[in-house]
C-alpha cells in the first residue's frame, strides 16, 4: 500500500461534493456528460489507464477493495483523484448496486478525423463501418470483436450511438478505449470518403451476392454493418459488394455483433 500513501481519499457520504460526477449514472449518461464518459469494472479501468487517447479523471473504488486492487490503483496519474467508499455509499450515489465496486470517470480525447485515421492505417486494414446502429451492446459488441480480430479502426455513422456510453464501454470490454473511432458527419458519402483513402467496401446482408467462405477480401477492405432490422439502405447496398454468411435453412439472420465477429474473424485468418 506504500504506492498509495496519501493517495486514497476516503468517502463516507454520498453527496460530498467531490464525487458528484458519479451521482445517477444511469440518467446522466443519457442526458451526456459534458466530455467525461464512465468506465465500470477492473478490466475497463485496465484499459483506461494504458489508453494514449483517454484519460481518468478520478477513479471510485468500494473501500474492501482497495487493497486487493493497489497494484492497479497506483497506475493511476497523479492529477487523478482516487476515492474509496463503503459499498452502500456507492450504490447511494450512483442509483443503483455497484456489484464490481470499480468506476472511474474517463475525459474524451479530441475527436479523430476520419480521413486522417484510414490515412493511417497499413497497406494491410480491416475498418467496420457501423451504420444506424443505436444499440449500445451491439456497438459494444463491434468494439471487441474488432480488438479481438485485429482490426485498424471503426467508423461510426452520426445516426449511431455513443460508443463511450457506459454499457457500450463495458460490454466492448474496455474495447472501446483502445480501437481508434472517428464518427461520420451527417450525410457524409462514406463510400466516397474510403475509397479516396484507399479502402475497397463490402456491405455485410442476408441477401450478399457472394458467400463468405467465398470471398477474397481486398488489403484494405472495410466492412459495412447496418442496425438489426433495417439494415444498411438499398442505397449503400447498390452503390458496394455484398456478403452473406450463409445459414440453416430457414434462418437468415445473426445479431449485427455476431455477424462482425464472424465476417472479422475470416478477415484475420484469410489469405
Amino acid at each position: 500500500m506504500t504506492d498509495l500513501a496519501g493517495r486514497v481519499v476516503a468517502i463516507g457520504d454520498p453527496d460530498d461534493a467531490r464525487i458528484a460526477a458519479y451521482r445517477h449514472v444511469r440518467e446522466r449518461d443519457l442526458a451526456g456528460r459534458e466530455g467525461l464518459f464512465v468506465a465500470e469494472g477492473v478490466v475497463v479501468l485496465e484499459k483506461l489507464l494504458r489508453s494514449v487517447r483517454f484519460r481518468p479523471q478520478s477513479v471510485l473504488v468500494a473501500a474492501k477493495r482497495v487493497q486487493a486492487l493497489a497494484p492497479l490503483l497506483a497506475q493511476v496519474p497523479a492529477e487523478a483523484a482516487i476515492y474509496a467508499a463503503d459499498q452502500a455509499v456507492m450504490d447511494a450515489v450512483t442509483g443503483f448496486h455497484i456489484h464490481r465496486g470499480v468506476l472511474a470517470i474517463g475525459r474524451r480525447g479530441a475527436p479523430l478525423d476520419p480521413a486522417a485515421l484510414l490515412r493511417a492505417l497499413p497497406a494491410r486494414a480491416a475498418v467496420a463501418v457501423l451504420v444506424g446502429l443505436s444499440n449500445h451492446d451491439n456497438v459494444g459488441g463491434v468494439f471487441r470483436n474488432a480488438a479481438a480480430f485485429g482490426a485498424g479502426a471503426v467508423l461510426l455513422d452520426a445516426a449511431c450511438c455513443d460508443p463511450l456510453y457506459r454499457k457500450a464501454i463495458r460490454v466492448s470490454v474496455g474495447a472501446a478505449l483502445t480501437v481508434p473511432f472517428a464518427r461520420l458527419a451527417p450525410g457524409a458519402d462514406v463510400l466516397g470518403l474510403l475509397a479516396a483513402n484507399g479502402f475497397e467496401t463490402a456491405a455485410l446482408a442476408p441477401s450478399g451476392a457472394v458467400a463468405l467462405a467465398g470471398w477474397r477480401a481486398p488489403p484494405r477492405v472495410a466492412l459495412l454493418l447496418g442496425a438489426e432490422g433495417p439494415g444498411l439502405s438499398p442505397e449503400l447496398l447498390a452503390r458496394t459488394p455484398t456478403v452473406r454468411i450463409p445459414m440453416a435453412q430457414g434462418f437468415d439472420s445473426l445479431n449485427v455483433a455476431v455477424a462482425s465477429g464472424v465476417v472479422l474473424h475470416h478477415l484475420a485468418n484469410g489469405p
